[in-house]
């Protein structure tokens, strides 16, 4: 069942609202990229979350990485704007350096690693993958849709 929020008042039309998320693509000077095992559902993916309202992408990303990580960071650019059309999320990402700090679990994720560019292809699902494969090709940012499970388009 899909759930959204609404800016309609009882009776009217509403229009769904759309959720803003960050995440980084932590990228080590020997070219690898910084993934997290998430605990809700066991999947890899880049350390992120919600932005806060009254928060600017670029801390969102710091916070959420370092949150979810232990590793502090300094963010570079915006890479890519991917929406998922399902859960209506939109996520910002942005390309990182990291700049101190030691992985760490969190209560938002099991394992944290460093992985190549091909064991991203293998661990993770292709959705979230290509986000982390978009910030390493110089040509962002770039601006994808997908349902969840497949790139649409």
């Amino acid at each position: 069942m899909l759930l959204y929020m609404s800016n309609g008042s009882a009776g009217t039309k509403s229009t769904p609202l759309h959720s803003v998320s960050v995440a980084g693509a932590v990228v080590r000077e020997d070219g690898r990229l910084l993934a997290i095992r998430r605990a809700d559902n066991g999947t890899w993916e880049l350390p992120g979350g919600v932005l806060e309202l009254t928060e600017a992408p670029e801390a969102g990303v710091a916070r959420e990485v370092l949150e979810e990580t232990g590793i502090h960071v300094e963010v570079d650019e915006l890479t890519g704007v991917y929406k998922n059309t399902t859960r209506g999320i939109v996520a910002l990402v942005f390309r990182c350096k990291p700049s101190g700090g030691t992985e760490r679990t969190s209560n938002e994720s099991t394992a944290v690693d460093w992985l190549t560019p091909a064991e991203v292809e293998e661990r993770m699902a292709e959705v979230y993958a290509i986000r982390l494969l978009d910030a390493l090709d110089g040509h962002g940012p770039h601006v994808r849709s997908h349902d969840g499970r497949q790139l649409i388009g």
